[in-house]
C-alpha cells in the first residue's frame, strides 16, 4: 500500500527553537542588520562586503545550531508517510534531522553562486570573500533568494503541493510571497494543519486544524493526531 503524500511548508518558526533568529523578530532587523542593507540585490551592488559579512555570520550560526524536536519529528514521519518538505529556510536542519525530500525555496546558506550566472553553484562551509570567483569570473555570492528577486523553485513547489494528500504549515507567518501563496494550491478536500505560536489569517483555508503552539510542541501534537486519524 502506497504511503499518503504529506507535504509540509516550513518557515522561520521551526528553526527559531534551534536558536536561529529571523528578521521578523524585531521590526525588520535581522541580528541587528537592516534587511534592506544585506538581503536585496541593491544591497549587494552597494556594499558586497557587508552582505558577505552578514551571510558568513549566518553560516557560522547555522553550523553551530542543531535540529530540534520539530525537525526530528517531521523526519520520523517518513516511516508512515511520503513526506515532502518545502521550506522557506536557508538552513540545513531538516536534512540533518533526517528528512530525505527537502525543497529550499529561498536558497541554501551552505551554497554559493556566481553573481553573473545563477547556475554556477558550489558548496561553501567557510567564508565567502571578495575576490572569490566562479569559473565564469563572476564574484561568488550567497546562493540565497533575496527580497526583490524571483523564486526559481516556486513552480516545482506548486507541483509538489498540488499532489498533497495531507498538507501541513509549520512556523510561517504566511506573509512572504510567493511562498505564502502555496497554501492555495493544496487540494481543497484534503486535511490541512497549521502550527504556529501566532496563527496567521487563514479563514479561506478549508478542512483546517489549527495547532497554536511553538513548532516543537505543535509537531508533537500533529504526530499524535496523524497517528489516530491515518
Amino acid at each position: 500500500m502506497a504511503k499518503k503524500k504529506l507535504v509540509v511548508l516550513t518557515g522561520a518558526g521551526i528553526s527559531a527553537e534551534s536558536g536561529l533568529k529571523t528578521f521578523r523578530d524585531s521590526d525588520g532587523l535581522w541580528e541587528g542588520y537592516d534587511v534592506n542593507e544585506v538581503a536585496t540585490p541593491r544591497a549587494w551592488r552597494k556594499n558586497p562586503q557587508l552582505v558577505l559579512d552578514f551571510y558568513n555570520l549566518r553560516r557560522k550560526n547555522v553550523a553551530d545550531a542543531r535540529p530540534n524536536a520539530a525537525h526530528i519529528g517531521l523526519a520520523e514521519l517518513e516511516k508512515k508517510f511520503d513526506v515532502h518538505i518545502v521550506t522557506q529556510n536557508i538552513d540545513d536542519l531538516h536534512e540533518r534531522a533526517g528528512s530525505s525530500k527537502v525543497l529550499h525555496l529561498h536558497g541554501e546558506i551552505f551554497k554559493m553562486r556566481s553573481d553573473s550566472n545563477e547556475e554556477l553553484v558550489q558548496e561553501i562551509r567557510g567564508d565567502i570573500m571578495l575576490g572569490d570567483v566562479a569559473a565564469d569570473g563572476g564574484q561568488f555570492r550567497p546562493h540565497i533568494v533575496w527580497f526583490e528577486e524571483p523564486v526559481p523553485k516556486i513552480e516545482q513547489a506548486i507541483h509538489v503541493v498540488r499532489r498533497a494528500e495531507i498538507f501541513v504549515v509549520v512556523g510561517t507567518s504566511l506573509v512572504v510571497y510567493p511562498a505564502a501563496g502555496l497554501v492555495n494550491y493544496a487540494p481543497a478536500e484534503i486535511p490541512k494543519f497549521i502550527i504556529d505560536k501566532h496563527i496567521p489569517y487563514t479563514s479561506s483555508i478549508y478542512n483546517l486544524t489549527v495547532i497554536e503552539k511553538p513548532a516543537t510542541e505543535g509537531v508533537k501534537a500533529l504526530i499524535e493526531m496523524l497517528r489516530s486519524e491515518f
